[in-house]
């Protein structure tokens, strides 16, 4: 072995040995504070790193938080919105509250005048009741009075007709009495058997003058009886024919012309035959005594079709009627006659009768020269079965 390779001997001394042993002391110190603080590093860094997931909890928390105070903004804002809203519906509510009070308090209030009104209205149920019926009495006896007001003008007329009648009567019993006067000479002659043609034919004739006279003494009775009240289907032509034949001895004996235009279909309404000829005799005898100074007579009676109507015009040559008393010639007890000479009742029973058959009656007045009365009726329509 070289004397280059042996190990270098160090001699220590004491105090160097103590040094080195107070060296390795410190040493073992630090390594264990090495130890220790790298302990606390190793602990710290898992502290940090704790921390910051903590921190980053906490971000999360934070954000989660501020979401949170966000929508607790909102839900606060909806909450103070709905509070609002709230307290508006329950002012509404207390307002619906009082009106529904007061509307309870009118209500009641209400029902109490309804049941007064109720009791009057009773009492005018009642009252109304009694009105009507005494309405339905005093209706019945207008009508009553009204019949014999027609009556009683019907009788008038018979009364101013009876001098004409009798003219009317007289001809055939007198034409009667000539024939069977015949018949009686023949007899007593002896001609009956050889002149039985001739004979037969006297009594033939006389026949025919009693049923003329016959016919006339029917048509008055029929006319001076009291008219029903019920409507029937009349022929208006026979109606005129009516008035006419009662009237037509005296038109003739004070010459008077009479026109008559009539279609020729039938003319079919609903009415009172003997009314609706009481009719037409006022407005002839009207016509007649209105030309009792005239050299012109003529009365002409005129029948037109319009659709659902029929419009009849009598119409005369007389002096017509004055203008201020137009208005007042459907008045009753209103006569332009002299006194005793009329009743005023005939163009105001006139009225009455056309009013009652759903009529009207109308006047054209042309003074000096005439006047024209124009009835319309409604025409019959028979109802399809």
């Amino acid at each position: 072995m070289n004397a280059t390779n042996l190990p270098h001997v160090v001699l220590i001394t004491t105090n160097e040995m103590e040094r080195f042993k107070g060296l390795e002391h410190e040493l073992v110190n630090l390594l264990e504070q090495r130890q220790a603080l790298e302990e606390r590093v190793r602990k710290g860094e898992e502290r940090r790193r704790a921390f910051i997931h903590i921190l980053h909890d906490m971000a999360k928390l934070n954000k989660q938080l501020s979401d949170q105070r966000k929508a607790m903004i909102h839900i606060l804002a909806d909450y103070e919105q709905d509070r609002r809203s709230m307290v508006q519906q329950t002012e509404r509510l207390d307002n619906s509250r009082r009106a529904l009070l007061h509307i309870l308090q009118d209500s009641h209030n209400s029902n109490l005048r309804l049941e007064k009104s109720r009791k009057a209205m009773i009492h005018i149920m009642s009252d109304l009741k009694e009105t009507t019926d005494e309405v339905k009495r005093q209706g019945q006896e207008l009508r009553e009075k009204q019949e014999q007001l027609i009556q009683a003008g019907k009788l008038a007329t018979l009364g101013e007709l009876t001098t004409g009648i009798a003219h009317e009567l007289n001809n055939p019993l007198n034409s009667t009495a000539l024939f069977v006067g015949n018949a009686i000479d023949m007899i007593r002659l002896g001609l009956a058997e050889t002149e039985a043609q001739q004979l037969l034919q006297e009594l033939n004739s006389a026949m025919q003058q009693i049923q003329k006279a016959t016919s006339i003494i029917s048509h008055l009775r029929t006319f001076g009886r009291v008219a029903s009240a019920r409507h029937e289907q009349i022929r208006l032509e026979l109606v005129i024919q009516g008035a006419l034949m009662l009237l037509q001895e005296q038109l003739r004996l004070r010459q008077i012309e009479i026109c008559v235009d009539v279609p020729s279909k039938e003319i079919i309404v609903l009415g009172s035959s003997i009314q609706l000829e009481q009719v037409f005799l006022n407005l002839l005898t009207n016509a007649r005594d209105a030309m009792v100074s005239n050299k012109q007579k003529r009365i002409t009676i005129k029948c037109e079709l319009k659709e659902n109507i029929v419009e009849i015009s009598v119409s005369d040559t007389g002096t017509g009627i004055p203008l201020d008393l137009e208005k007042r010639i459907f008045d009753p007890f209103f006569t332009t006659k002299e006194v005793g000479l009329g009743t005023g009742l005939g163009l105001s029973i006139t009225y009455g009768i056309i009013q009652d058959h759903g009529g009207a009656i109308l006047l054209e007045n042309h003074p000096g020269e005439g006047a024209v009365f124009i009835i319309q009726l409604p025409l019959f329509a028979p109802t399809g079965g």
